[in-house]
């Protein structure tokens, strides 16, 4: 087993250009500025969100592999099953999990990386050193995380969004939703934590999605994810298509709530909560609307339902 974090990292000729741009610098205002999204799915990743963040992005945009970090030393594979293909009397194929860093040029040619793949299930510390080696080596000014979390929201309503950060000036006009809370921690929110005592700025963004499609697919969050990384970075994303999706889905999701009268109670009460929370904070309105506020009872109580139905569903 490798005893040092650089050795979980494979680094591809692919990554040549952003060494050698690296190597010209002389000191940190000559840097252009280079934005590293991490997009690893898992726990944190309410109704596929995430992965399905990073998939759109690697789909609609150039990209190349640049590194791989070892996902034999960092996922449980008992906990979280690849599949194989076996086809009669004998196994084909095996999916084996990937955690890659990428490449990407946005639509107005601006270059950025992005770190896909399962969260790790193992190593964290050395895990994030591995991301902090290669935020260094690279040339990173930047660091975004993407992450979607059940919460007691209806789905007719804007996506919300909690923001968080290294530094309060780099999400000043977020606003501050919670008090001291006790969660479940996260790999990428441990990088967060480690890049900020390391002072590499270090944010993110979770999508509040509707406690009730956390385990379903909802393209709304993946949207709102997208555009918020826009937001905070001024990368151009593509999100024509995932609003098409997000359209598409919520005409589906009415359809079947519409056919339950307690369903239909349930996402009228949730509708009534997030408006009088909404028009109680008109004025710090965020990409439409803010979202209500649920209780530190009500958080703790989602997110460990959650997690015992991802238990649940990696025990199948």
């Amino acid at each position: 087993m490798p005893q040092r974090p650089e050795e979980l990292v494979e680094l591809l000729p692919e990554a040549e250009p952003f060494l050698a741009a690296e190597a010209q610098v002389r000191s940190p205002g000559d840097r252009r500025g280079l934005v590293l999204v991490h997009a690893l799915g898992g726990d944190f990743d309410a109704a596929s969100s995430v992965a399905l963040a990073g998939a759109h992005l690697l789909g609609a945009l150039p990209h190349r592999t640049i590194a791989r970090l070892d996902a034999d030393l960092l996922v449980d594979y008992r906990a979280r099953r690849p599949r194989m293909s076996f086809a009669g009397d004998r196994y084909e194929s095996f999916d084996a999990p990937e955690i890659v860093l990428s490449a990407l040029e946005d639509d107005a040619g601006e270059p950025f990386l992005l770190l896909t793949g399962p969260e790790p299930d193992y190593r964290w510390e050395a895990f994030v050193a591995a991301v902090a080696g290669l935020v260094e080596r690279l040339g990173v000014t930047s660091v975004v995380a993407v992450q979607a979390i059940p919460m007691p929201v209806p789905h007719t309503r804007p996506v919300t969004v909690t923001a968080h950060a290294t530094r309060r000036a780099l999400i000043e006009s977020y606003p501050v939703y919670w008090g001291d809370l006790r969660i479940p921690g996260s790999a990428p929110a441990l990088l967060e934590l480690r890049l900020g005592e390391a002072g590499v700025d270090a944010l993110g963004v979770a999508a509040h999605v509707p406690h009730y499609l956390a385990q379903a697919t909802y393209p709304a969050a993946t949207l709102t994810l997208l555009e918020h990384v826009g937001r905070l970075t001024g990368l151009v994303l593509p999100v024509e298509t995932l609003r098409e999706a997000a359209q598409e889905h919520r005409t589906e999701v009415d359809e079947q709530i519409a056919r339950s009268a307690d369903n239909t109670a349930v996402v009228a009460a949730l509708e009534q909560q997030y408006d009088q929370f909404t028009a109680a904070r008109e004025s710090n309105d965020l990409l439409g609307s803010v979202g209500e506020v649920p209780t530190g009872d009500e958080i703790g109580a989602e997110f460990e339902r959650f997690l015992a139905e991802q238990d649940r569903r990696s025990g199948e």
